[in-house]
């Protein structure tokens, strides 16, 4: 069995029913982490509806909440479901501005790491962590069936 993410009449996604329910519960908890609804609609029938508008606004502040943490397990939690988010951006045609939220991080450093042995950690090179996060999307995508 398979559920399918989609917009308007294109398939984005057509994951397991496993992976489809994991992801939508992510979906529910980086909605409340960034106040923010997601854009992807509920699931009936296998099917859920994602509107543009409001996706590429809740892509657009994951990418930043990512860029603007240096928390060694915030990243490692998060990681996978904004590069999963990524692709369907990119399926949907949605452009990430790299260049903006790869330069210095757009507000204050949160949920920075602090190590007991050398104190706060600092956050990663400019546009570092960007091209590691497009990679890990890249990954994912050969794996995300259509």
């Amino acid at each position: 069995m398979s559920q399918y993410f989609d917009l308007g009449e294109e398939t984005l996604w057509n994951p397991s029913n496993g992976a489809s329910r994991l992801f939508q519960r992510q979906v529910e908890v980086f909605e409340s982490e960034l106040g923010l609804p997601s854009g992807i609609g509920p699931m009936v029938n296998d099917e859920c509806q994602i509107d543009p508008v409001v996706f590429e606004t809740f892509v657009d502040a994951l990418v930043a909440q990512h860029g603007r943490t240096s928390h060694a397990i915030m990243l490692a939690l998060s990681e996978g479901f904004t590069a999963t988010v990524l692709v369907l951006a990119e399926r949907a045609g949605i452009t990430i501005d790299w260049a903006r939220h790869g330069a210095a991080p757009d507000g204050p450093l949160e949920d920075v790491q602090v190590s007991a042995h050398t104190g706060m950690s600092t956050p990663a090179e400019d546009g570092a962590w960007g091209t590691a996060l497009r990679e890990r999307a890249r990954e994912l995508s050969r794996r995300m069936p259509r």
